[in-house]
């Protein structure tokens, strides 16, 4: 299963991460993690990411090749992982990269509101697209969209569902309390 690219375009390897009460589909290529689906997403929404993203290229099931990130996301879940090692590839604007990389400087059982991260890159005025570059985040849990919140602190819109962004945020915060 040597095939890297298939007429020019990259396979996207795929797995299931089945782990106690959390179930969602990751991808990635070989160049890093490209996608963390939704918790209890079906796999119609991945391949329905792969198609906007990734048009033209193959979906692949490799539980082996995906086995590095499956093993970091679990370590996360157990609360035994602040911070990701595995590389990543995500595709986007200047901009939606430039918000990525912004939210991965939130720590770890912390959170900020979007005009924080407006004005982390430099783009103070720039909040409402800093909402929706979040929202195009292709990797949750691995880049922490989930420790972004509305200005009055309440919980806003999580690709993954307000759910599982509850369910981040009060694992992070256990785990915070636990280590003071």
């Amino acid at each position: 299963m040597r095939r890297v690219l298939e007429m020019g375009k990259p396979i996207i390897y795929w797995t299931l991460l089945n782990f106690k009460e959390w179930k969602m589909y990751l991808a990635a290529t070989t160049k890093g993690l490209c996608y963390v689906g939704s918790q209890n997403g079906d796999y119609e929404e991945l391949v329905a990411w792969a198609g906007k993203r990734f048009s033209g290229s193959s979906l692949v099931e490799d539980k082996e090749k995906l086995q590095v990130y499956v093993d970091e996301i679990i370590e996360y879940l157990e609360g035994e992982r602040m911070s990701f090692s595995i590389p990543f590839d995500y595709n986007g604007t200047e901009f939606q990269l430039a918000v990525w990389s912004a939210l991965c400087e939130i720590p770890y059982g912390e959170t900020r509101v979007y005009s924080d991260i407006a004005k982390l890159i430099e783009r103070p005025a720039a909040v409402r697209a800093v909402g929706a570059a979040i929202g195009a985040n292709p990797i949750l849990i691995t880049v922490p969209c989930h420790r972004v919140v509305g200005k009055n602190g309440k919980l806003t819109g999580y690709r993954g569902g307000l759910e599982m962004k509850t369910r981040l945020l009060e694992l992070e915060q256990k785990d915070r309390d636990q280590g003071e």
